[in-house]
């Protein structure tokens, strides 16, 4: 993957990860930490061949990475930034394993395990990009949490279809068993209006761990503030897209319109700035 490939797709996903709001000095250092994310996801996700071989090649580059050696590009790029800010490897090592369950695990029983899974493939980004800010601490970590795990239902709301066509379900089976329906009938007609009720409870659930986003923002230094606000916002617009068709995320493509997205920007920064008067 080549830095214009990491650019390109973080330009897709609904938060701007390369947003010219971010402090130039960091800059390169969220990309990079994108980069991996972007390619550890791809091999979870799409690489032939021995999927859980390729993933411990991966945390082995990431070993080299920490002291120089590694030689992917990806992997090259990250050196630097490890080393300029002395980042743990562990939020790196939770991607990676957030991955390996994928390869064996295709369903969540309730919302719990969901989250649980969600502090591995997403909570870790949250918390280097803190450590990237120099603005990690306890409350903060908590609150990206919560905001990650939210993003991180939010796409899964809205990749419904592509995740069942790889077999996964990240709807939990308890909710969709509660309205109807079940992973078996996911995406059958008949069961359309318990998958937007069910979807409906999973959107509701994301939107009250984005609010967090405004106090985390609230508490960071302005440019910082601009970016982890637009983060959560991303989120919010992409509920919004999915709330404006009815829930039916399989006959639409839920994505946040820019003026949804910069409406959502301005009322995080706005919330957060009530939450520090």
């Amino acid at each position: 993957m080549s830095v214009a490939e990491v650019i390109g797709q973080a330009r897709s996903e609904n938060f701007p990860v390369a947003s010219r709001v971010l402090p130039s000095r960091v800059r390169p250092h969220l990309l990079a930490i994108y980069g991996f994310a972007r390619l550890v996801d791809d091999i979870g996700d799409e690489s032939e061949g021995d999927r859980l071989a390729q993933l411990d090649w991966a945390e082995r580059e990431l070993e080299r990475s920490a002291t120089g050696a590694a030689e992917h590009p990806v992997f090259v790029a990250l050196s630097p930034t490890i080393a300029h800010f002395d980042l743990p490897l562990d939020p790196f090592r939770d991607l990676i394993e957030a991955n390996r369950r994928d390869q064996v695990v295709k369903r969540y029983a309730t919302f719990e395990e969901l989250t649980e899974y969600c502090m591995l493939s997403a909570a870790p980004v949250g918390r280097l990009v803190l450590l990237v800010f120099g603005c990690s601490t306890p409350e903060r970590v908590a609150r990206s949490d919560r905001v990650c795990v939210g993003l991180q239902v939010v796409e899964h709301l809205q990749d419904v279809a592509e995740d069942a066509a790889m077999g996964r379900v990240y709807l939990p089976v308890d909710d969709l068993a509660a309205h109807g329906s079940s992973p078996d009938h996911l995406l059958e007609s008949d069961y359309r209006a318990a998958l937007c009720d069910t979807v409906a409870q999973e959107a509701r659930r994301a939107r009250e761990l984005l609010a967090d986003g405004a106090p985390l923002a609230a508490s960071l230094a302005p440019r910082a503030r601009l970016a982890v606000a637009a983060f959560s916002a991303g989120g919010g617009a992409a509920l919004d897209s999915i709330e404006r068709v009815g829930f039916d995320v399989i006959t639409h493509a839920c994505r946040p319109r820019p003026t949804r997205f910069l409406a959502r920007w301005v009322s995080v920064l706005w919330s957060g700035r009530r939450t520090r008067a």
